[in-house]
C-alpha cells in the first residue's frame, strides 16, 4: 500500500480514470432505465437516450398541467363552498 504523501503513477491515474468513467456510464444508464420504467410511452417503443429525455419531458409537462388543472378545480370547489356556506348564514 502506498503512503498519502505518495504519487499516482500514470498507470494508476489511467486504472482510476477507467473506473470512474465506467461508473459514471453505469449511473447514466440507470437513470436512462429508472425512466423507461416510469415514463407510460416508454415502455412499448424503441427508445434512444435522446426519444428517453424527450419523453420524459413530455411526461412531465403533462403531470404539471395535470397538476395545475387540479389546483384550480380545488380552488373553484373551495370558491363554491365558501360561497354556499355564506348563503346558508343568511
Amino acid at each position: 500500500k502506498k503512503q498519502p504523501h505518495e504519487l499516482l503513477t500514470d498507470a494508476e491515474k489511467k486504472a482510476n480514470h477507467i473506473a470512474s468513467e465506467q461508473k459514471r456510464r453505469q449511473n447514466i444508464r440507470i437513470g436512462f432505465d429508472s425512466l423507461v420504467e416510469i415514463v407510460p410511452t416508454l415502455s412499448e417503443c424503441q427508445r434512444s437516450e435522446a426519444l428517453i429525455l424527450q419523453k420524459s419531458v413530455d411526461y412531465i409537462q403533462r403531470l404539471l398541467d395535470q397538476k395545475n388543472e387540479l389546483k384550480n378545480r380545488v380552488r373553484d370547489l373551495q370558491v363554491n363552498l365558501g360561497e354556499s356556506a355564506d348563503g346558508d348564514e343568511s
